[in-house]
């Protein structure tokens, strides 16, 4: 059987000045049965258009702040470096692919980014703007499970998984502030931040705040979230 194709959308290093890629992301697709392919960067809409209709799936990853241009709010002391070309990309590309109704699923920054690309806003640095004592960003090793999750049992996750907890990794200190009003929850971190994320009437637009790319060999429940993001680009 053929395999999906899956862009994955490149991680940015401007002091290197290169693209790159954390292995976690392409091997955990790679084991769930996708083949991946990391794009290119750019904000040429016809390339961008050329590459949706090629690609079976796009996986948005992590990286750098969302700027916070993107939801129309002042620049925080405490936010960190942003990419703008690749916020251009990603906004671009998010259209396309949900015209196309190609599969889409979002990883840390990736559930910033879809948040606040689709109408809502950013706590910019949860340490200043949203003290709590649960650790949204941890020490490593990265693929231990540092706080639990509430899902939405009604929710896609909710079904797939068939759990009420999760216990997950974290290494963020952005997060969805005001969720966007085309977007539905699927997970809520122990202090009430919202963790998953998708898009209704969608085929596959799914986002979670944790690391599925760092756990997904010692975790099932990691493992299970690619398998249906692969499954979804199969057409399954």
């Amino acid at each position: 059987m053929k395999k999906p194709l899956i862009g994955i959308v490149p991680l940015i290093d401007r002091q290197r000045e290169s693209y790159w890629m954390l292995p976690g992301y392409m091997l955990g697709i790679e084991e769930a049965g996708g083949l991946p392919v990391m794009l290119p960067l750019t904000r040429d809409e016809r390339e961008l258009g050329q590459l949706t209709d090629t690609v079976d799936g796009f996986l948005f990853a992590g990286g750098q702040d969302v700027s916070p241009r993107l939801y129309n709010a002042p620049r925080s002391p405490f936010c960190g470096e942003s990419c703008e070309e690749r916020d251009e990309m990603e906004k671009i590309l998010l259209s396309l692919a949900t015209e196309r109704d190609k599969p889409i699923l979002g990883i840390c920054r990736g559930i910033q980014f879809l948040n606040a690309a689709t109408g809502g806003d950013l706590y910019q640095d949860l340490p200043s703007e949203r003290p709590t004592g649960v650790t949204h960003c941890q020490a490593p090793p990265y693929d231990r499970p540092v706080h639990t999750v509430r899902l939405l049992p009604d929710s896609p996750l909710g079904r797939l998984l068939g759990k009420e907890t999760l216990a997950v990794n974290s290494y963020h200190h952005q997060a969805v502030k005001t969720l966007s009003p085309v977007l539905r929850p699927m997970a809520y971190s122990e202090d009430g931040l919202v963790e998953g994320v998708f898009l209704p009437d969608a085929r596959f637009v799914w986002a979670v705040q944790w690391h599925p790319e760092l756990s997904y060999r010692t975790d099932e429940n990691s493992r299970r979230i690619f398998q249906a993001f692969v499954a979804a680009c199969r057409g399954d």
